[in-house]
């Protein structure tokens, strides 16, 4: 196991300099976003991604089936298919009912400025979309191996950071294991990563973050083993209506319980590591099964259950509301939290219609 972890550590450093380095080369950014450059094959899934947007929205459709089965949302087919979505360019694509909420810079540098004021660490993980990882599934001859099916989003990620954010790109990871023999990263006809998805995504933030929690924890023990679940998936009942019947769907989880007792991991207030985002921080622990989600998948990598402040809710402004409260609550809550991970779907820069708004930790 010692093997398998250190070279898992070493394939991390690789992601981590491609993730920095390639999408900084592929597009040209600056202050305020223009246009990127685009290959032949980008113009064409865009334009291919953003001919289905326009059909799905004149049928009021949430979803659509593409090829093998595969369902996405249409909201994060739009999110792809759009330029730069940040800065002055905020305001023309965001779904934000307030056009002051529009671009999320602001309030991400704000979050991460209050954070670290108070001593602690902010990872951001946006998880990738579904159709940037299997495009192929709506334009076959779109090399996903080859090409970067969403460069706005990478270019994206540099501004970040070149505004100080830490930010985790599971892209290159997921399109690493996206053949794996445990299945897919995501599931065919749910929003959601599936259970191989999301422990790569807890391996991959467990080594991120573990040098910053080494001391800070009391450790515990976990065991784990995978199995088979069913599941009827969120995207079947928003396809358009008369689309062919689908049922569910078999995929595997790996399931974490404590050695000796075998109870389910419980998320720990005390915990210097808080998981803060949307429902992929729930999903397989507190719905469509459980033991086997991302909170379970960290205690298991890290040796001990982190905090968790989740919502079936947009990541972006609603969840830090829910951590206002929460201090609100207890004025003492982020005294022994060191890093906190927050955690959603990518398609929440445009598509979280309350916006991003500069929410403070604690009154």
């Amino acid at each position: 196991m010692r093997i398998i972890a250190t070279g898992f550590q070493l394939l991390m450093k690789i992601f981590r300099l491609f993730v920095f380095f390639v999408p900084v080369a592929a597009c040209l950014v600056a202050g305020t976003p223009g246009e990127l450059s685009l290959s032949e094959a980008q113009q064409k899934l865009r334009g291919e991604l953003a001919g289905r947007v326009q059909s799905l929205e004149k049928k009021n459709a949430a979803a659509n089936a593409e090829t093998d089965g595969w369902l996405y949302l249409t909201g994060e087919l739009r999110f792809l298919s759009l330029g730069p979505f940040w800065g002055d360019a905020a305001t023309k694509v965001s779904r934000s009912h307030k056009p002051d909420l529009a671009d999320p810079i602001p309030a991400i540098v704000d979050f991460q400025k209050q954070l670290k004021a108070r001593g602690i660490d902010l990872l951001v993980v946006p998880v990738p979309p579904k159709a940037a990882i299997y495009p192929e599934k709506i334009l076959p001859e779109f090399k996903g191996s080859s090409d970067d099916a969403a460069p706005v989003l990478h270019a994206f990620y540099a501004e970040l950071r070149a505004s100080g954010i830490d930010v985790l790109d599971l892209a290159p990871l997921f399109l690493k294991n996206r053949d794996d023999k445990r299945g897919a990263v995501f599931c065919k006809t749910d929003s959601h990563w599936s259970g191989f998805g999301c422990m790569l995504a807890a391996q991959a933030i467990a080594e991120t973050v573990r040098g910053k929690l080494a001391a800070s924890s009391t450790r515990k023990e976990y065991v784990s083993d995978w199995k088979e679940i069913r599941i009827n998936g969120d995207l079947v009942s928003l396809l358009p209506p008369g689309s062919p019947k689908i049922g569910p769907e078999e995929i595997a989880v790996r399931s974490v319980t404590e050695k000796g007792t075998a109870s389910a991991v419980q998320p720990d207030p005390n915990s210097p590591l808080l998981l803060l985002g949307d429902s992929h921080t729930l999903v397989f622990h507190d719905f469509l099964g459980e033991r086997a989600g991302l909170v379970d998948q960290l205690a298991q990598e890290l040796g001990f259950a982190p905090d968790l402040i989740g919502t079936r809710g947009s990541g972006a402004t609603p969840v830090r509301i829910s951590l206002y409260r929460h201090n609100l609550k207890n004025p003492d809550y982020l005294a022994k939290k060191k890093v906190v991970v927050w955690c959603f779907a990518a398609r929440e820069f445009t598509e979280a219609t309350e916006g991003w708004a500069k929410i403070p930790v604690a009154k």
